[in-house]
């Protein structure tokens, strides 16, 4: 199921019910997790304590006439001090811990499910946005859990503690300073939903500036080559302003509320202190229990004071919760039935479309295949050719099963794709794209990709058989050269040739080449042509051919326009017989010449 649109979350994501999530990876660890609560309980009861201990101090040791009768009391004192310190740091280690290791936990699990989904979620979802998220939603996540949960547990214990023991000192000034609870607490609710939806229209402002970020580096060779880099940069000040508008809303509504919620605590306190302190006058109460009095009350302030502070970051991390939820419960619509059918082995190498109409998730209007049907049988070549919008390339993602057909089947080796694990199908093929994949890594675990479990005996081989192990053993560190952000160290017929290395290290019966040498100088594209044919050898193929100068020698030449086929056979049959191909043809030779 296709999550919505990202940062477009409807409203019932972002109830507290979503830090459940949080809480289903944080008790993994249950020795962290007993450690941070037990470290959080004897803090707040620490802090609770310095109260006490001062009431004490005030009653005891200001009249004594010896330092050995107030020592004591100090002594208590100080003790209740290092414990308090003590608890903090256990608490402060194993909160961070736990916030560390919930979002390391939480971004493999929702990547890992991301790399189940098929090709059609990310038509709808957008992955850079899909990444800005990843990062920042879960950077939100990371300081709640860290920080503002913890706050939020301590204060709630300090401030029902506080008032518990308030109760014990005077009920009457209890009850007094309780009074103010409610009218602390109704700006809270009426306004709490006003803040959320302020940070949660700042978050979608921060993902925005990423996916700029992104979109903007990932094409800076076009952005200078036309000069665009003042319409960017002001593209992207306009974007940062934005976040920073939306950021302002939010704090000053964030403002207001914490001024309201201090102002009413805070002169309720000083009432009720006023009356503390004819109680004292008329001796109802000692110095030392007003002296307790007022600490705590102040620690109870300041508790609820806290929880106004840390509520909109605990909103925050909710409506970043629902979107990682979205994202780890999306579910593939590609995968395998539950009974699998086995595919035959040996693998056979045949292909299979058979009446097949198709149209893409976000294309319904128009169909990229009619109704279309074509027989490769195995170890044939086959060239698709036509116009763009043809459907060539739709065949490739539809024989990788990326997508399933509306109507009709696509079979490999005989077996319809609905029917076999995708994994199963997938393995049986490989593929060479136009623009070459090429990772951040070095040149030997980018050809090792193809089979993971191969020798470097074997890597070797492949990359002998593309062309590749020359320019590789002059490089820096040889075939364990890291090649940069998408290989930006080699050219584009080096990334070529890295590519069919690794599908010739793949060593599958099925070969899909989407015209493997467009764009290469004449000798780049010799050495792709050499290598593409030694790979081809005895392999079913099926080639996407813009350069009709390419496929000759093709077995049989499949014309496709309007994702239907228009004529089909070998170079010189469709030559004579006119139409589509011909015309392409003559096109492209005459601009040859």
């Amino acid at each position: 199921m296709s999550t919505s649109e990202p940062g477009k979350e409807p409203k019932e994501k972002r109830s507290l019910s979503n830090l459940q999530l949080l809480w289903s990876f944080a008790r993994r660890y249950p020795l962290q997790v007993t450690a941070f609560f037990v470290s959080l309980f004897i803090a707040a009861l620490a802090t609770l304590a310095i109260p006490r201990s001062f009431q004490r101090i005030v009653d005891n040791g200001f009249g004594a006439e010896t330092d050995a009768t107030i020592a004591p009391y100090f002594y208590g004192m100080l003790g209740v001090v290092a414990v308090l310190g003590i608890a903090t740091a256990v608490r402060f280690y194993y909160v961070s811990w736990l916030g560390e290791r919930v979002v390391a936990d939480l971004r493999q699990s929702v990547h890992a499910n991301l790399l189940t989904l098929d090709p059609a979620f990310f038509e709808e979802n957008r992955p850079s946005e899909i990444a800005s998220r990843l990062t920042a939603d879960t950077s939100i996540i990371e300081q709640v859990v860290g920080t503002s949960l913890s706050m939020a547990l301590r204060n709630t214990i300090l401030g029902i503690g506080g008032v518990i023991y308030l109760f014990t000192i005077s009920p009457k000034l209890t009850g007094m300073l309780l009074l103010g609870i409610p009218l602390a607490v109704l700006p809270m609710a009426l306004m709490g939903r006003r803040v959320q939806a302020l940070s949660r229209s700042s978050q979608d402002s921060v993902a925005s500036v990423g996916t700029i970020i992104s979109e903007v580096l990932g094409a800076i060779r076009i952005v200078q080559a036309f000069t665009q880099e003042r319409n960017e940069a002001e593209r992207f000040t306009r974007a940062v302003e934005s976040t920073f508008a939306a950021a302002r809303r939010r704090i000053r509504m964030r403002a207001l509320l914490t001024a309201i919620v201090i102002t009413i605590i805070f002169g309720g306190i000083t009432m009720v202190l006023w009356e503390g302190a004819t109680d004292v006058i008329d001796g109802v109460m000692t110095g030392g229990e007003i002296t307790a009095f007022v600490l705590t009350a102040a620690i109870v302030a300041g508790a609820f004071g806290a929880l106004t502070e840390v509520y909109g970051d605990v909103m925050r991390a909710t409506g970043a919760a629902g979107r990682m939820m979205e994202l780890l419960n999306s579910v593939p619509q590609i995968k395998a039935p539950a009974n699998p059918v086995a595919l035959p082995q040996p693998p056979v190498g045949s292909v299979t479309f058979d009446r097949v109409t198709f149209r893409y998730p976000t294309r319904k209007e128009t169909a990229a295949l009619s109704d279309f049907s074509l027989d490769i049988a195995p170890g044939e070549t086959v060239a698709v050719v036509g116009p763009s919008g043809a459907g060539k390339s739709t065949l490739f993602q539809l024989i990788q099963r990326f997508y399933d057909p509306e109507s009709g089947a696509v079979r490999v080796d005989g077996v319809s794709l609905r029917d076999a694990d995708p994994a199963a199908v997938r393995g049986r093929i490989a593929m060479v794209p136009q623009e070459s994949v090429v990772f951040a890594e070095s040149a030997y675990n980018n050809i090792l990709y193809g089979r993971p479990d191969a020798t470097e005996a074997e890597v070797w081989a492949a990359a002998d058989a593309a062309n590749a192990s020359e320019f590789l053993r002059a490089m820096p560190n040889g075939i364990h050269t890291f090649l940069g952000e998408a290989g930006t160290r080699l050219s584009g017929g080096q990334r070529q040739r890295l590519s069919i290395a690794r599908a010739v290290l793949r060593d599958a019966p099925i070969l899909l080449l989407d015209e493997a040498t467009s764009a290469l100088d004449a000798e780049s594209e010799r050495l792709v042509q050499e290598a593409l044919e030694r790979l081809m050898q005895g392999r079913t193929t099926l080639v996407i051919a813009h350069r009709l100068a390419t496929v000759r020698g093709a077995d049989r030449i499949v014309v496709m326009d309007d994702g239907r086929i228009v004529g089909q056979g070998r170079h010189d049959e469709l030559m004579a017989g006119g139409g589509l191909y011909a015309r392409l043809a003559r096109l492209q030779f005459e601009d040859a010449a």
